[in-house]
């Protein structure tokens, strides 16, 4: 085979191949999407519920607001 040709089969595999890896991404992308608004939408519904219950979400934050992320609390636990 001249090198020609085997310079156009490697790069016609590789733009086989990088049109495949976005085929494929995107659909992931998508799925993703899909389970972001499912959690938006469960998010929604506990907050509603709260405020029905009479919890004051602001005031909570307010309260939470300076405080140290409880990722890092947690990983101070472990560190014990």
């Amino acid at each position: 085979m001249s090198t020609a040709k085997k310079d156009d089969s490697q790069a016609a595999e590789r733009v086989g191949f990088h049109k495949g890896s976005l085929a494929t991404l995107s659909k992931e992308r998508e799925e993703l999407l899909r389970i972001l608004q499912i959690v938006e939408q469960l998010m929604q519904m506990h907050v509603k519920e709260l405020k029905g219950l009479g919890v004051d979400l602001v005031e909570q934050a307010k309260k939470l607001k300076g405080k140290k992320p409880i990722e890092d609390l947690l990983s101070k636990e472990k560190g014990k």
